[in-house]
């Protein structure tokens, strides 16, 4: 069974940083793609950087230049680096994983979920 395990959120004043981590277990096959998602009250889940095996990245235009996403391979984790945060980051922040096959497709797992708010 996939599991997703969070670390890192918290509270943080407005120009603060956090760094959040999530490892992955039970996976057999290749996660090419890894992110994090973030939901606020009352918004919809949107997604907040994701990064491929490879190391291409993709970032929301709200936290360009100041969250950085990175991962580990081999220990199937992958970190965001959240700095300058402002209030509007305060969401609960969710790491997703994309295991995938040739044959068989790509799943999609998530993990419980980490609050961080950024108090001003």
């Amino acid at each position: 069974q996939v599991q997703l395990v969070e670390s890192g959120g918290g509270l943080v004043q407005a120009g603060g940083s956090l760094r959040l981590s999530c490892a992955v277990s039970g996976s057999t096959l290749r996660i090419n793609v890894m992110g994090w998602y973030r939901q606020a009250p009352g918004k919809q889940r949107e997604l907040v950087a994701a990064i491929t095996s490879g190391g291409s990245t993709n970032y929301a235009d709200s936290v360009k230049g100041r969250f950085t996403i990175s991962r580990d391979n081999a220990k199937n984790t992958v970190y965001l680096q959240m700095n300058s945060l402002k209030p509007e980051d305060t969401a609960v922040y969710y790491c997703n994983a994309k295991p995938s096959h040739p044959l068989l497709g790509t799943y999609d797992y998530w993990g419980q979920g980490t609050q961080v708010t950024v108090s001003s």
